[in-house]
């Protein structure tokens, strides 16, 4: 496990599954459908139960697909988080802005937790699977807008987890955190 202290909070690169993480809220790499059929989202609605889809369903009938720069926010079900925060990063493509497009989602991540109340937040190597982000690229992008976020917003948030399934991921989030 590698570590960084940012002013009074800590951004730790592990490794493990995102849905056992015992931190406020987890963060789920979506689409904007919040439709969690695949991936990280699936592996939330497996573990957590049912009723985070049903949420997810219900906050996009009210407030229409979740946006560039947005965060959703459901109950975590049965995980030990009590949130998930549901932000939709970009799909890796030529001749756009990756970087700032993952950025954005990130920090409308950090925003929405911070504000549901959490003081602590995991997030997965979002963007890095089916959308095609280079993984070493996206763990850099995440672990600095991390960084760059709580530098800027001290006392709201004690730490962060930056979580990889696989010794790879995890590896990766720690290279970004040197």
């Amino acid at each position: 496990m590698t570590e960084r202290t940012v002013g009074d909070a800590t951004v730790r690169a592990v490794q493990g599954d995102l849905t056992q993480q015992d931190v406020d809220a987890i963060v789920n790499a979506a689409n904007e459908h919040l439709a969690h059929g695949g991936g990280v989202a699936a592996a939330i609605v497996r573990a957590g139960g049912h009723s985070i889809q049903d949420e997810s369903d219900r906050w996009v009938a009210e407030h229409g697909p979740v946006g560039r720069g947005q965060a959703a926010v459901t109950g975590a079900g049965k995980l030990a988080a009590r949130w998930v925060v549901h932000t939709v990063g970009p799909r890796h493509r030529e001749g756009q802005d990756n970087e700032a497009l993952l950025a954005e989602a990130v920090t409308a991540a950090l925003e929405a937790g911070a504000g549901a109340g959490a003081r602590s937040l995991a997030f997965p190597a979002i963007s890095s699977g089916i959308f095609g982000y280079p993984r070493d690229e996206a763990t850099a992008v995440l672990a600095r807008t991390v960084v760059g976020w709580l530098e800027s917003h001290p006392g709201t948030l004690l730490e962060v987890r930056l979580v990889g399934w696989d010794e790879g991921t995890a590896a990766d989030f720690a290279a970004g955190l040197s």
